[in-house]
């Protein structure tokens, strides 16, 4: 059976290597990412069933605008694998005023899930992010970290509002599988916005302990053929498995995903 897979930074790493996989399995696969010249790459490599979509995800009236194209040319869509993520060493923000870490990561996923959940009625969501882990929260005072900013405190505020965001999501649309997935420590060298000497020693870390981005793509893929059967569920992948992720963990927290999803709404009104 042919699927539709659209994946967001689908041009490198993990999202690159699941994108040739799913290509290898027949499947018409659209990468989302902002550089245009590892898109035409990936198309050319793909042949007729690669697609390719520029788009600054962490734009939040860029990534509507990503959100409406694929809807109008995908009516129906298997699968949204949300992996587009970039360090950011320091505090930026985006033209729309947003902290950029929390605009990428978290933001640009809530969009574009919930614009596209009526296409994506009986398929599966994959959710690259740390799942699982109880390290960091939300910053609930102070969402755009706008004091006390570190790059791992920015990738934590984020990574937990994911964690929430596939709780609330999934209350909203028990129709989608939706799965937040940890893929584990992955070798996605090299990594362009860490500054040195924290590159060096990320990259060194890397080629010792991580797994390569096929295996991990491999794990990922799985799901796509066989989601979950819960509206909500979260795994991480050990090896070559999908293990599951206790759904009772605190970060998971239905009242406080529907506390993010209300702020949330508020943060991006008026963002056209």
């Amino acid at each position: 059976m042919t699927r539709t897979v659209v994946i967001t930074g689908g041009t490198r790493g993990i999202g690159l290597a699941l994108a040739r996989e799913r290509l290898r399995r027949g499947d018409a696969v659209v990468a989302v990412a902002r550089d245009p010249e590892p898109g035409r790459r990936f198309v050319e490599e793909g042949g007729e069933r690669a697609h390719f979509v520029a788009a600054d995800l962490s734009s939040v009236a860029g990534t509507r605008a990503v959100a409406a194209q694929l809807a109008d040319r995908h009516p129906t869509i298997d699968a949204l694998v949300l992996g587009a993520h970039r360090l950011q060493p320091r505090r930026t923000e985006t033209a729309e005023g947003l902290e950029a870490t929390f605009a990428l990561y978290y933001l640009s996923r809530y969009v574009l899930v919930h614009a596209l959940a009526g296409a994506l009625a009986g398929g599966v969501v994959l959710n690259l992010s740390g799942s699982g882990l109880t390290a960091g929260a939300v910053a609930w005072d102070d969402l755009q970290l706008t004091r006390r900013y570190s790059s791992i405190r920015a990738n934590l505020n984020a990574g937990r509002a994911n964690d929430l965001l596939g709780v609330a999501f999934a209350e909203r649309h028990p129709d989608v599988h939706y799965v937040a997935y940890n893929p584990g420590f992955v070798d996605t060298r090299p990594f362009f916005a860490m500054a040195q000497p924290w590159r060096a020693v990320a990259e060194a870390a890397a080629a010792v302990g991580g797994a390569p981005p096929e295996r991990a793509a491999a794990a990922l893929s799985s799901l796509i053929d066989q989601p979950p059967a819960e509206a909500f569920s979260a795994r991480q992948r050990r090896g070559g498995t999908n293990r599951p992720i206790d759904p009772g963990l605190r970060t998971f927290d239905p009242e406080q995903a529907r506390r993010l999803d209300e702020l949330t709404n508020s943060l991006i009104s008026g963002r056209a």
